[in-house]
């Protein structure tokens, strides 16, 4: 029988070079930043179970990551209000691109890219003008950027694409910021969040906002379903004695569902919720807070909070199938789901607030 070895050979000799996949990265099934130690920054790539499969280095904090459906790369976010995106080539490590947001611009941590990997769609922040933007790079030729246009709203801090492969759903989560003010929220009695549905070329499709009652609960972190199910994930931004909703759930022309806990286990959230996935064969969706260390799971389809999981510093959070991939500040990646956690294990870093599902072609 040919050796792989072997095999990659005569396609050498013949002319044909083959493309490298995720495979040959070890087929990570996530991607996650974390702070080591000595307070250095890495891209990890993690098995199913958690363990390490490499680690890359980040030149400052990073936030989350964008996995190129095919190739095996990576674009790795500064955290907000950052000016920086790196591109990883996730085999050998090298940097592939550095992209710099433009002069007025920065970015949210967050991307997605376009069906077949040519584009990269950035949510940033024209902080002059006050309004959000997508960025448009050029993934297929060197990651140059192309053109922007209109994110619907204010502070698109994540965006995904559709499973039609042709909508991008952003987070608008309607709080005004500016660099030379740091991280301080210079609207928050004005604030208007949304979500808003937009083709490829910027054209709006859909959009809803929630009730005026809860204008300061800004939208933030999205997870998209197969049957194009849009879950996000809500931070109030107002008095936390009035504990609202920190969970929706929305299909593209309809109304939002919002969803919580019991009093008891959603007050434990205080109002913030870090992170969200989906878990497709389960019907269930996740909300984690770092600030409550609590993670909460919920059944799509009746809205019933299933469980409430408790951990120190807990925000990755990841479908796995049988249950949720779990990252804490602490080090520790857990498998949980609706019964109970099912296995725990610690590394020597600190994870930060996200677990990147690499996509399966």
């Amino acid at each position: 029988m040919t050796s792989r070895r072997g095999f990659l050979a005569g396609l050498l000799a013949a002319g044909v070079v083959p493309k490298p996949g995720w495979a040959d990265a070890g087929d990570p099934a996530y991607l996650t930043a974390a702070r080591l130690p000595d307070r250095s920054y890495w891209l990890f790539g993690l098995t199913e179970t958690g363990d390490e499969l490499f680690r890359l280095p980040l030149p400052d904090r990073g936030h989350a990551a964008a996995a190129h459906p095919a190739r095996p790369e990576a674009v790795a976010f500064a955290r907000r209000p950052g000016t920086f995106a790196v591109v990883i080539d996730c085999v050998t490590g090298a940097s592939k691109a550095v992209l710099e947001s433009p002069p007025g611009r920065h970015f949210y941590g967050h991307g997605a890219f376009s069906a077949d990997g040519g584009l990269l769609f950035a949510p940033e922040n024209d902080y002059k003008a006050a309004r959000g933007v997508i960025g448009i790079w050029d993934a297929a030729r060197g990651y140059a950027r192309l053109g922007e246009f209109s994110s619907g709203g204010v502070g698109p801090h994540d965006a995904r694409l559709l499973p039609d492969g042709e909508t991008i759903v952003v987070a608008n989560g309607g709080i005004e910021t500016h660099p030379e003010a740091g991280r301080t929220k210079l609207n928050l009695s004005t604030m208007r969040p949304n979500l808003t549905y937009l083709r490829l070329d910027g054209t709006a499709v859909d959009q809803t906002e929630l009730d005026p009652a809860l204008h300061r609960n800004s939208i933030r972190h999205l997870a998209v379903g197969p049957d194009g199910l849009v879950a996000f994930a809500m931070q109030w931004e107002g008095d936390l004695a009035a504990h609202p909703p920190l969970l929706g759930l929305h299909r593209m022309g309809g109304t939002p569902r919002l969803l919580a806990a019991g009093d008891e286990d959603h007050r434990r959230m205080q109002g913030y919720a870090g992170s969200i996935a989906l878990a497709p064969a389960s019907g269930q969706v996740a909300i984690t807070s770092p600030r409550g260390g609590l993670v909460q799971m919920f059944d799509t389809v009746t809205g019933t909070c299933l469980a409430s999981h408790a951990g120190p510093d807990v925000c990755g959070v990841s479908d796995a199938g049988r249950g949720f991939l779990i990252t804490a500040g602490t080090g520790i990646v857990s498998l949980a789901g609706a019964q109970g956690e099912i296995w725990r294990r610690r590394h020597a870093c600190q994870w930060d607030n996200h677990l990147v599902r690499v996509a399966r072609g």
